[in-house]
């Protein structure tokens, strides 16, 4: 994502350049390689599971294997007026399903 150094607009990528849709500015598309991601940034939005994780864990009954126990965790999918959505991650198969409010 880029912003117009004119008006602060954000930009279209265009043929190559970079295109301001509201003042007209143009300027050359950069090398995909002079991006970077900082610490303080998030690469991904996936959480892998794995043998050791920070996740709490509830009971739970996976559907996939039957194990009564999960790591859960909470996530806003819908629009911000509506609930979050819980995650399930079996702590054997490593499934993973979710839970709606309905």
């Amino acid at each position: 994502m880029e912003f117009c150094d004119d008006c602060g607009s954000m930009m279209k990528a265009v043929d190559g350049v970079w295109e301001c849709g509201s003042c007209g500015f143009t300027k050359p598309k950069g090398d995909a390689a002079q991006y970077t991601v900082t610490d303080s940034q998030e690469a991904t939005e996936i959480i892998e599971s794995s043998e050791e994780t920070s996740l709490p864990e509830t009971d739970a009954f996976c559907p996939e294997c039957g194990n009564d126990r999960a790591y859960w965790y909470m996530q806003q999918i819908r629009s911000a007026d509506e609930s979050e959505t819980r995650f399930f991650i079996c702590t054997e198969c490593e499934y993973k399903w979710r839970e709606d409010d309905n």
